[in-house]
């Protein structure tokens, strides 16, 4: 009899173990910005993957810490992003006074972009969201990780080949084991001019946003005086013109983003102050001082009418997190430093070539000591720089990917973060699929899997994916063969352009073409082309590459030229080619992207 009962408890207690114990190809730790986008992303390639959050909402800063004033990538809304900012706007298309146009400054209320966001990935197969649920170890397993979750207050082993940390703070890389940097680095150390002399410990101000509601010129809606509360933190406020930062704070149905720098409600923040045993103290603290400012606001400068409404659940109605700029980074297997912004093609590394994301995010600047940037443009975000260096499998998004300080201040903005959590995602589900590792990784393979999905590579503002030729462009353009150019945008910021009307000069297609055909030398020697690339030219070198007939392919490429691929201009081999017809039949008939790369853009041979 005890033997017969010790057996069925030894049944019991495998059934057990194998009922905690969960397989997945993928784990998205996080549903911030980035690691929503990253599971969607990741289910969408048909990876099976899971996305667990500890809060009640998926979207992060953008929802959860409020930041829901999002005006950069507008003009470049790729993928997973583009799809939501066109959700979001359909959903408000109707509310009076809401800016519609294509490439407005998208604004949202808190819970309308999480309850966006959960939508979305309700309906993709393959994905399992799981909100309200703390992670509490991870540790390596051979080329996978296993991870321990709490469900209903019972420990679950989750077990993934690919594991993505896209928390705010990268506990997750730092509980497995990464290497992490914090604190601003000096010149000697990352080469940049805007760099400091030496590196010091200052990291960005963080943001406890707050969301008020006006309830109309006779509302009372006055709080309590917090704890602690001294008017003396916001005095500056009287010589502020109150009425213009809630303009630019406003949101749909009388709704307010309030995100004030001096003395607002961002926030100075060391490294010590933000180290797990340190942080629910000092955040705290933050919230009570938060709290103050609104009290602030409605008794000192006469606002009464702003109010609480029911967007986030929490005791003081503040939003369920702050918005953290910067902690620390990984040391990914490259590091993205602002020369890769400035200037992409006059480097040794050529990481434009390995994108997997875009952004045109203007520095969130630091109070304690800004950087005064040059206009900024549009840039691509490099594969290395999410894939942790000696931990297979490990990929980390949000604001402790491998870029330095100064590029952190603005792949850190959360639009960007979502175009770069597609990408990360698309990584994840290459390794998943093929069943390898991070240092097995295909760059053009990724990068196709992201264009399929309607993602940017390089920022191009003036070809939107509704081109016929966007691919095309893109793919051209992600090898470096036509270089794209920076143009004046709004206030202090640079567009990226294609310019597909402009033409070909033959010293910009040289150096390229002569790093990816070997015979390429040789037809410039022989053909002497002019300062400007000709029809004629092209078709030549077409020829001499694929060797095909130069006739023929000269008069199915005339039979052709507006009827299939619809250029404006006539066939004429004595014009110089635009820089669109140039992408479009060097991509279908040269392939310079099939060209392998690695992760620093080096050609492989």
């Amino acid at each position: 009899m005890i033997k017969k009962i010790l057996f069925f408890l030894c049944l019991y207690c495998i059934n057990t173990v194998y009922a905690e114990t969960i397989k997945t190809d993928v784990l998205v730790i996080g549903g911030s910005a980035s690691g929503t986008a990253a599971a969607i992303q990741c289910a969408r390639s048909k990876i099976k993957t899971i996305l667990v959050e500890p809060g009640p909402w998926l979207g992060g800063s953008m929802t959860a810490g409020g930041i829901c004033i999002l005006d950069a990538n507008k003009n470049i809304p790729s993928g997973i992003y583009g799809e939501f900012r066109k959700k979001v706007t359909e959903f408000y298309k109707k509310t009076p006074g809401y800016d519609t146009t294509y490439n407005a400054t998208l604004r949202f209320e808190p819970y309308t972009g999480a309850a966006t966001l959960k939508k979305m990935a309700d309906t993709v197969k393959n994905l399992t969201v799981k909100l309200n649920t703390p992670w509490t170890n991870v540790k390596k397993d051979d080329t996978g990780w296993d991870v321990t979750i709490m469900q209903n207050g019972k420990s679950t082993t989750i077990k993934a080949h690919v594991l993505i940390d896209a928390t705010e703070f990268a506990d997750v890389a730092a509980k497995a084991g990464a290497t992490l940097t914090s604190g601003t680095e000096g010149r000697q150390d990352t080469g940049e001019k805007l760099a400091p002399e030496a590196a010091s410990a200052n990291i960005r101000d963080l943001t406890w946003a707050i969301i008020l509601k006006d309830y109309s010129s006779t509302a009372d809606k006055t709080i309590p005086q917090p704890e602690n509360y001294n008017a003396n933190l916001y005095t500056c406020l009287k010589n502020k013109d109150i009425k213009k930062l809630l303009t630019e704070g406003k949101l749909p149905n009388d709704e307010y983003l309030i995100n004030w720098a001096e003395c607002g409600n961002r926030y100075a923040a060391t490294t010590e102050q933000l180290a797990p045993n340190k942080r629910q103290d000092f955040f705290k603290a933050l919230r009570l001082q938060t709290l103050g400012l609104i009290y602030y606001l409605q008794t000192e400068l006469g606002y009464k009418n702003l109010g609480f409404d029911e967007n986030f659940n929490t005791p003081g109605h503040l939003p369920y997190m702050p918005y953290i700029r910067e902690y620390r980074h990984i040391k990914g297997d490259v590091r993205m430093v602002m020369d890769d912004i400035y200037t992409p093609y006059n480097r040794a590394s050529k990481l434009y070539r390995t994108s997997i994301g875009v952004g045109d995010a203007m520095p969130d600047q630091n109070m304690i000591s800004p950087v005064d940037y040059p206009p900024f443009p549009a840039y691509s975000i490099p594969l290395g720089a999410v894939v942790v260096k000696d931990l297979d499998n490990l990929i980390v998004t949000e604001n402790a990917i491998s870029v330095t300080h100064l590029v952190g201040a603005s792949t850190c903005n959360p639009a960007v973060q979502m175009t770069l959590g597609q990408g990360a995602g698309t990584v994840a589900a290459f390794c998943a699929f093929f069943k390898t590792t991070t240092q097995h990784l295909n760059v053009r393979a990724i990068q196709g899997e992201i264009l399929d999905f309607k993602g940017y590579l390089l920022p191009l503002s003036d070809i939107p994916l509704a081109d016929p030729d966007f691919r095309a462009i893109q793919q051209v353009s992600a090898t470096g063969l036509l270089q794209t150019k920076m143009q004046a945008s709004t206030g202090n910021t640079l567009k990226v352009v294609f310019a597909p009307d402009s033409l070909v000069r033959t010293a910009e297609v040289k150096p390229v073409i002569n790093e990816i055909y070997t015979r390429g030398f040789l037809w410039f020697n022989k053909t002497k082309p002019g300062a400007y690339i000709t029809v004629g030219n092209l078709l030549s070198f077409i020829s001499e590459i694929t060797l095909a007939e130069p006739k023929p392919l000269q008069t199915d490429l005339q039979k052709q030229w507006k009827s299939k691929y619809k250029f404006k201009d006539n066939f004429d081999l004595n014009r110089p080619v635009t820089r669109r017809e140039f992408a479009v039949l060097a991509n279908k008939f040269l392939n310079p992207f099939a060209r392998q790369v690695d992760l620093s853009g080096k050609l492989i041979n």
